[in-house]
């Protein structure tokens, strides 16, 4: 899918987000929390997925030393299955090596066998599990990639990049 567009989510898209987060899961972040996050600095980065001039999708980051945090990631349901989420993936990665990151991590619902697939496509591996995690009761699974700056895992995101077209 061409034409898709990553660019920094600003204030204005938040009404867009908070409906996005409705959709996709089933405890979703406040429009205080999404503030919260777009405004907290340079820990974070939050990128949305624009296609023909539509908001189909979002990534937040948040930094830590050497890590990245892939805190959220959602895209429209009409829209995934084509890519939206790799892209954003890609250009978060991209964004975190810049940063000094070199690996990356993630909470993920047990039951979004969709979301575990695609992370691990990005060599993110289930490392453990955290009881309860979310609110109503959900355990998560905890993904890591380690050394993402290393050739195997580069050769990995080519892939991919070349698979989006």
């Amino acid at each position: 899918m061409s034409g898709i567009e990553i660019l920094p989510l600003v204030k204005r898209d938040l009404k867009r987000i908070v409906e996005i987060e409705k959709e996709s899961f089933p405890e979703p972040w406040s429009m205080t929390v999404l503030r919260s996050e777009i405004e907290a600095g340079e820990s974070r980065r939050y990128t949305k997925a624009v296609l023909d001039g539509e908001l189909v999708g979002y990534l937040g980051l948040m930094f830590v030393d050497d890590e990245v945090h892939i805190n959220t990631l959602a895209v429209v349901a009409e829209h995934r299955q084509h890519g939206i989420a790799s892209r954003l993936l890609l250009d978060g990665i991209d964004a975190g090596l810049d940063r000094g990151a070199r690996h990356a991590t993630l909470e993920v619902a047990v039951s979004n066998a969709a979301a575990q697939a695609l992370y691990r496509s990005f060599g993110l591996a289930p490392v453990g599990l955290r009881r309860g995690y979310y609110a109503k009761g959900e355990d998560a699974i905890v993904m890591w990639a380690r050394d993402l700056d290393a050739p195997q895992e580069v050769t990995r995101r080519t892939a991919i990049k070349e698979s989006l077209g």
